[in-house]
């Protein structure tokens, strides 16, 4: 094994037994002869030191059980692109035969060939190839200049996660044999980025979708290479450590999409510095250990000029337990998608369906949270009940159903910042709205409904007390057994008192009868 060979390899990711690591040392390790390498791993658990031997370091890690010292022969140093796509998408050749020969003219001389249609075949499976996954095939590096872009000519979308490629410098080489790449996945690659802005050479002129989840890249790093992305429109760097540094004043200026979920010291001040991006659609923020945010350019019932084209947040498994959060949101101008689930504020004493129509009530524009539609009935329903259930607090506060006298202080309004609206909305509650409830109090919570049979006119119409967060499915249950009708063939839907000559679809079989405001003498409709 020559002295260049061993000097060349410190550096390089390498695979050992199915776990990735980085050669930190080559040499001899006394007293074992023989060349020895010493390994970083990237699950510091696999190893046994933190490369020091009797005394002698090495090699240093990162973690005080990091290290390993194993055999050259033991480890795999990887393959270059083209091969790893041989190896996955080219079919196995057929046995040669006499049938597999052929005759071709090189220059003026007759020379037989054998297994050519094999390699045609070869060919021109690879030359159609438009999306390919090259997960975990231990691709290190871009190959001989010019193969991939003769094999490969038509690449749009590559899958290079869980790889032993060391350097972006690396993943420019093989990008820019692929003139058309739009979809570049990276994660899990232990990437060496570039200290400095890369020279523009348009390699990722038609790049899109840029995934970096878990590939230790910084912000910095970032911003210095996403020079070179001129028209990325979504980008993913889920589990970096990332701290947002500065702001994206000339760069990431076409993002629609960016996920910095368990990125564990993400603030709302870091958050301002990408505020102004024009036009960034969605933001993932799960697992960040956000807690907080403010819009300090936005009063009490007025929009920010922050985040402009945000439609879609997700705040999930963060340590969100105030309201003014929510009250904050409520001042995008453009939100209509939110994702809050697995919070302190969610996840609280407060029944999961009032959690819901309190942040229904509180975001105005909003139109599906957690996944699920809301409907315009569940809209009206939440302000009802919202307005009713702070009117005694808006009374105290100094709000009064005549405008000429109502000025409710600051600190409700601060705290409730769309009740006014609300009572524009739907009228201020009039003392008999405010009686003081008992909800614990089963009384309290059932509703006297009318039953009728629009298609049955032999059935009389009946009166029954349900509990108002009954599940549709659990009231189809009741009448099933009650009609002795199968409760696949029932369908319900009613009609209120307050909105008389409309029918509203009970439709949803998971949902309550309080999630669709149903309310006493409210008349049930049951169909089969």
């Amino acid at each position: 094994m020559s002295d260049t060979w061993m000097s060349d390899v410190i550096g390089r990711r390498v695979e050992v037994g199915g776990e990735h690591a980085t050669v930190r040392f080559s040499g001899i390790v006394p007293p074992v002869a023989g060349v020895w390498l010493g390994v970083e791993w990237d699950n510091p658990e696999r190893g046994k030191h933190d490369g020091s031997h009797e005394g002698t370091v090495y090699f240093r890690c990162r973690h005080p059980t990091g290290g390993s010292f194993v055999r050259p022969h033991k480890v795999n140093f990887g393959v270059d692109f083209l091969t790893a796509v041989k190896n996955r998408y080219v079919l196995e050749d057929e046995p040669e035969d006499d049938g597999n020969k052929q005759v071709v003219t090189i220059g003026n001389k007759p020379v037989e060939t054998v297994g050519f249609d094999s390699v045609i075949r070869c060919q021109s499976q690879l030359s159609k190839l438009r999306e390919i996954s090259l997960r975990n095939c231990a691709v290190c590096c871009a190959g001989h200049p010019g193969g991939i872009a003769s094999a490969c000519p038509n690449i749009r979308e590559v899958n290079l996660s869980k790889n032993l490629l060391p350097s972006w410098d690396e993943v420019t080489r093989i990008a820019d044999e692929l003139k058309h790449l739009e979809t570049l996945n990276l994660s899990e690659n232990k990437l060496n980025f570039p200290s400095a802005s890369p020279p523009l050479t348009g390699t990722f002129s038609t790049l899109k979708v840029l995934v970096l989840n878990r590939t230790e890249v910084t912000w910095a790093e970032v911003l210095r290479c996403a020079v070179g992305w001129p028209v990325l429109e979504e980008l993913y760097l889920a589990a970096n450590s990332i701290c947002i540094s500065e702001r994206p004043t000339d760069v990431l200026q076409t993002l629609k999409l960016l996920d910095l979920s368990a990125n564990q010291f993400i603030d709302e001040n870091q958050l301002f510095l990408i505020a102004y991006l024009p036009r960034l659609e969605q933001l993932i923020l799960s697992d960040t250990g956000l807690s907080s945010i403010h819009f300090p350019d936005a009063g009490i019932g007025c929009k920010t000029s922050m985040f402009p084209s945000l439609q879609y947040l997700v705040v999930n498994d963060n340590q969100i337990s105030q309201w003014s959060f929510i009250n904050e949101l409520d001042k995008l101008q453009r939100l209509h998608t939110l994702s809050c689930m697995r919070n302190p504020l969610t996840e609280g004493s407060t029944a999961e369906q009032t959690t819901r129509q309190l942040i229904i009530a509180r975001v105005g524009q909003l139109k599906t949270l957690n996944k699920c539609e809301i409907l315009p009935e569940e809209r009206r329903g939440a302000e009802l009940d919202y307005r009713k259930l702070f009117g005694n607090e808006w009374k105290k506060a100094g709000g009064h159903q005549n405008p000429n006298e109502n000025r409710p202080n600051k600190e409700f309004l601060a705290a409730h910042p769309r009740y006014q609206l609300l009572c524009l909305k739907y009228g201020a509650p009039e003392d008999g709205e405010l009686r003081p409830q008992q909800p614990l109090l089963l009384r309290n919570q059932l509703l006297t409904l009318n039953i009728k049979y629009p298609n049955r006119l032999d059935q009389k119409i009946t009166e029954k007390k349900l509990p108002e967060f009954m599940t549709i499915q659990k009231v189809k249950g009741l009448l099933s057994r009650l009609l002795k009708v199968p409760v696949s063939e029932l369908l319900l839907s009613y009609e209120s008192l307050k909105m008389p000559g409309r029918e509203i679809e009970l439709e949803n079989d998971l949902q309550s009868l309080q999630f669709y405001s149903v309310e006493n003498g409210d008349c049930l409709l049951v169909r089969w």
